[in-house]
């Protein structure tokens, strides 16, 4: 009873800290101007992006890398489905998007999932390169230059995501939408049954679980997360070319879910705007003037600084801070 009395309040804050996330987006862009509200709309593109891995990495302990082809799938669906005369109706181009990208990644984890380890990395990082190669190299993608959305989806007269204000607002509707309905997954059966495996996967088995199953549905729904945020990137710029397929993004969403906090929801949200924020940072020529070039350098050195000093990501800041306030035995009672 006194754990329980000790974990529900960090617990409120937690909530309070998301509520408060979530309005502060809601009312940025009454005080941005455009450059602002572009920014961030693809930083929340991102999130959804990171919240879709989460849910493999950090919910089912499956590290892919090849997550990339899933976003990238949604992104060119969302072009090749699009009419070039009217614009698309957003009621059916969006579950096409989600849909496809899905599919591929039914296929794709229902190959995958029969190994484990390096081998399921590399085989993930293996169909991802596939579908690379295959909107690079053939007409279906417009090769190395992309293909552009010449008219972006709407909702009758409710919804026209060629406004930037109206395409913020619908990003964050999604945002919020899957950032909810993973917190629900997470807490039920399913969501339960995930944590098994990621924890001991062997003794789920041994409980009398098929765990392929709940693997495969966690990899597909993961992948038409992705889709999704694949679709609104590609609404976002109006272009896509394959580099939205390739390894690098896979790496960089890796990296945004590690930096946020393996585990937790509010993570990959807060791994998403760190790491979009460092990469403008480090590349400001009014900041570090001619090194500025060479950001890379400087995120990299950031990013190995934040899992030195930070091993539970920056979510884990608070109870790292709480507990060298408290020292001695109270420290090891303090989570973030």
């Amino acid at each position: 009873m006194a754990y329980s009395k000790q974990v529900d309040p960090m617990n409120e804050s937690k909530s309070y800290f998301v509520v408060a996330v979530f309005a502060a987006l809601a009312l940025f862009p009454l005080v941005s101007g455009n450059y602002g509200v572009d920014f961030v709309t693809k930083i929340m593109v991102y999130a959804i992006f990171a919240l879709s891995l989460e849910l493999l990495v950090g919910a089912t302990g499956l590290v892919c890398f090849g997550h990339a082809a899933f976003f990238g799938i949604g992104a060119y669906a969302a072009v090749l489905l699009s009419a070039e005369s009217d614009p698309s109706n957003i009621a059916w181009l969006l579950p096409a998007c989600v849909g496809t990208a899905a599919a591929y990644a039914l296929v794709v984890g229902a190959l995958s999932l029969r190994t484990k380890g390096v081998y399921f990395i590399m085989v993930t990082l293996a169909f991802a390169q596939m579908a690379y190669y295959v909107v690079h190299d053939t007409p279906l993608g417009g090769g190395t230059d992309g293909i552009y959305l010449t008219l972006k989806p709407v909702l009758g007269s409710l919804i026209d995501l060629d406004r930037a204000v109206t395409l913020y607002g619908f990003t964050l509707a999604c945002l919020a939408l899957v950032f909810g309905a993973m917190a629900v997954l997470n807490r039920s059966r399913f969501g339960r049954a995930l944590a098994g495996i990621r924890v001991n996967e062997q003794r789920m088995r041994a409980s009398g679980f098929s765990t392929y199953p709940y693997k495969l549905a966690a990899f597909t729904l993961s992948g038409g997360i992705a889709g999704l945020a694949g679709f609104l990137f590609a609404v976002k710029d109006g272009f896509v070319n394959p580099e939205m397929m390739s390894w690098h993004l896979s790496g960089a969403v890796l990296i945004m879910i590690i930096l946020g906090g393996l585990g937790h929801l509010r993570g990959a949200l807060i791994g998403a705007f760190a790491f979009a924020l460092l990469q403008e940072l480090f590349k400001s020529e009014a900041i570090f003037g001619a090194f500025a070039k060479h950001w890379h350098l400087g995120l990299g050195l950031s990013i190995i600084a934040s899992v030195v000093l930070l091993p539970r990501g920056l979510v884990g800041l608070p109870g790292q801070i709480r507990a060298r306030l408290l020292g001695g035995k109270n420290a090891a009672e303090v989570k973030a």
